[in-house]
C-alpha cells in the first residue's frame, strides 16, 4: 500500500503529478484534517496535525535515513523462482511479474549499506507494496547476506520491517526463512555486533515471529500494527473481545514487548546514537 491509498485526494485527477503535488489537498486517515500534500511530504509523511505516521516506501525510507549519496544497494538482481508451480487465483509467476511492474523491484526487500550521521551499517528495508512485504526465499537470502557483510565489515544491522508475514506461494520454503534469518542473527550476536529492529506499520505473521522481534533493541513507529495473527482471528479463537489498542506499538511498549517508540523525524538520530553506543563506527 502506498501513500496514495492511505490518503483521499480532493482532486478530479486520480493520481497526483509530482511537480504539481503542492496543488493537491490531502485528508489524514486518522484525524480527518485537510492539508496540502507538500506540507505532509515536508514532515516526512507524518501528519502535522495529529502525528499519524503514513506508510511510506523504500525510496522515502532511504531518503529519511541515509546520509546523502551514501546508500549502496546489494543483491538487487536476486528474484523469486516458482519451485511449487503455485497457482491460486493467479499463478505465482504472474503475481511476481505484476509486483515487479508495480514497484520496479524483484523482491519485497531492498538491502544495502549506508551511513547515518557518519555511522556505517547494513540496512534491510521491506517494501509493503511488493506482495504485502511478504517473506520469501529471496527476502530471507538478502537478510542473511546483509548479516554476512556486517560480520565481515564489523558493522551493525538495521532491519525496517513492513510485512504481512510469510509468502504462502512458497509454502515451506518461505517458512524456512524464519529459522534461516534467526540463525544468521545468532552469528551476528556471537561476533558482538548489534542488530536493531524497526517495526513499522504493519509487521505481522512470520516476520514478527522471527527476526523482527529478535533485535538487541526493538523500535516501533507510533501506531504501528505489530503481531502474529489478526485481531479478528484471535477474538474468534479465544471467544472474547481484545483490549483497546491491542497489537499497536503503544500497547506493546506498555507490556514490555518493545524497547521504545520513535517518531519518524527522530529515527535517523536515534539509530546513529544507538550504533555509536554499541561502539560500531
Amino acid at each position: 500500500m502506498n501513500l496514495l491509498s492511505i490518503f483521499s485526494f480532493n482532486s478530479e485527477k486520480k493520481q497526483p503529478v509530482k511537480n504539481e503535488a503542492s496543488s493537491h489537498w490531502v485528508k489524514c486517515k486518522s484525524c480527518q484534517s485537510l492539508m496540502y500534500y507538500k506540507e505532509v511530504e515536508n514532515q516526512k509523511h507524518v501528519c502535522p496535525k495529529c502525528g499519524y505516521h503514513i506508510r511510506i516506501g523504500v525510496k522515502e525510507r532511504i531518503e529519511l535515513l541515509a546520509d546523502e549519496g551514501s546508500f549502496v544497494e546489494y543483491d538487487s538482481t536476486l528474484k523469486p523462482v516458482d519451485p511449487l508451480n503455485f497457482v491460486d487465483k493467479k499463478s505465482y509467476k504472474v503475481r511476481v511479474e505484476e509486483a515487479t511492474k508495480k514497484t520496479g523491484k524483484t523482491s519485497s526487500v531492498v538491502a544495502g549499506e549506508m551511513t547515518m550521521n557518519g555511522i556505517a551499517a547494513q540496512v534491510v528495508i521491506f517494501d509493503f507494496a511488493f506482495m504485502g512485504g511478504s517473506l520469501g526465499s529471496v527476502e530471507g537470502e538478502k537478510i542473511v547476506r546483509a548479516v554476512t557483510r556486517a560480520i565481515e565489515k564489523k558493522q551493525g544491522v538495521v532491519i525496517l520491517s513492513a510485512s504481512g508475514g510469510a509468502r504462502m506461494q512458497e509454502s515451506t520454503f518461505s517458512l524456512l526463512q524464519m529459522s534461516k534469518t534467526s540463525a544468521a542473527l545468532a552469528k551476528l550476536a556471537k561476533n558482538n555486533l548489534p542488530y536493531i529492529s524497526v517495526l513499522t506499520d504493519p509487521t505481522m505473521g512470520g516476520v514478527s515471529a522471527s527476526f523482527a522481534t529478535l533485535g538487541d533493541i526493538i523500535i516501533a513507529e507510533p501506531g504501528a500494527l505489530v503481531g502474529f495473527a489478526g485481531a479478528r482471528v484471535i477474538e474468534q479463537t479465544i471467544g472474547s473481545a481484545l483490549p483497546d489498542g491491542f497489537q499497536r506499538a503503544e500497547f506493546l511498549l506498555e507490556k514490555g514487548s518493545i524497547d521504545m517508540i520513535v517518531n519518524r523525524n527522530d529515527l535517523k538520530n536515534t539509530l546513529s546514537d544507538l550504533l555509536t553506543l554499541f561502539k560500531v563506527a
